[in-house]
Parts: structure tokens; C-alpha cells; sequence
């Protein structure tokens, strides 16, 4: 957000960055709620989750974090529904932290970014 903001973007285009880390339905409403584009959060949520799985393997490795239960649960947080899928792939324990993590991270930004995009807004 803070970059789309540096670099000019709307108010609507900012809002729509908002709540991109968390899975596509949650996201949309958060967006439809803040004054985002429900659409063009759709279009990056869906990136997101495709990037991080494509890079989540190569990264985890560079890293060098091995331990199943921290490579799901970084997935399922920066991948959420797509890099979930793909850590059930992995195994069952790294699939399970993703799970979680996707599912706290969605529980977190349906509170908080509304809060936060008011109190934004409020300035």
C-alpha cells in the first residue's frame, strides 16, 4: 500500500491493495467494505497466492528452513488457498500450518484493516 500511495496510486486502488493477503472471498468483501475494487482485489489475491507458490519452495530453501510446520505455515500466510494447496501436496503437517495460518491471517485482516483503513481515512 504504501508504495502504490508513493507512487501515485487512488485512493480506491490503495484500498483495493489492502487486504490482498488473505484468501479471495474474505478479501473482497474487506475491499468491497474500505472502498476498494472488489475486482481488482480479486486480480491480486489471486497473483499473490500464484507467486508465492511458484517461489515459496526456492525461498524456503535459500533460507534454509526445513522444519515442515514453519515452511507451511510462511505459505499459508504469503499464499494463502493456492500455496495451502500446494504445501498438502508437500505433506499432510505442512499443509495442516498452512490451513491455520491462512485461516488466522483472514480472521485478523476481516478486523483490522477495516479499522485501520478508517483511522487512515480519519487523517
Amino acid at each position: 500500500m504504501a508504495i502504490a500511495w508513493a507512487l501515485g496510486a487512488t485512493r480506491v486502488t490503495t484500498m483495493s491493495l489492502a487486504p490482498k493477503s488473505v484468501t479471495t472471498p474474505i478479501a473482497m468483501g474487506i475491499a468491497e467494505k474500505i472502498g476498494g475494487l472488489p475486482s481488482l482485489t480479486a486480480v491480486l489475491v489471486i497473483s499473490t497466492g500464484i507467486i508465492g507458490a511458484v517461489i515459496a519452495r526456492s525461498l524456503l530453501n535459500a533460507i534454509r528452513i526445513e522444519d515442515h510446520a514453519v515452511r507451511g505455515f510462511a505459505v499459508g500466510l504469503a499464499a494463502h488457498g493456492i500455496g495451502t494447496a500446494r504445501a498438502f501436496q508437500v505433506s499432510e503437517v505442512a499443509g495442516a500450518f498452512a490451513a491455520l495460518a491462512m485461516g488466522l491471517n483472514g480472521v485478523a485482516t476481516a478486523l483490522l484493516v477495516p479499522l485501520i483503513a478508517a483511522w487512515i481515512g480519519a487523517r
